[in-house]
């Protein structure tokens, strides 16, 4: 069973991951991996886009916009991103 992903944390974009904006949303593209993902909706690639400029997972939510009725679904797609590589944790630096 995976774990819950933490909005509470500061997560990033893999360096090795590239976005490709789509019509649904976006291509996510690890050169390292060769893996791809689909980001079916605009809210999430906002969310995935400002991970790195914000705090926290919850932060990047509150700057992209998502209301509170679509955070769990965000964070479920986070999680997935999470487990896959797509994002990582930063630590403090």
């Amino acid at each position: 069973m995976p774990s819950v992903f933490d909005e509470q944390r500061s997560w990033a974009l893999h360096d090795r991951v590239a976005l490709r904006p789509e019509s649904f949303g976006a291509l996510a593209y690890h050169y390292g991996t060769r893996r791809l993902s689909f980001l079916k909706h605009p809210a999430l690639v906002r969310v995935v886009e400002a991970l790195g400029e914000h705090e926290s997972a919850a932060a990047a939510c509150d700057a992209a916009g998502i209301p509170a009725d679509q955070r769990a679904a965000i964070a479920v797609a986070l999680g997935t991103l999470a487990s896959t590589g797509m994002i990582v944790e930063r630590t403090a630096s």
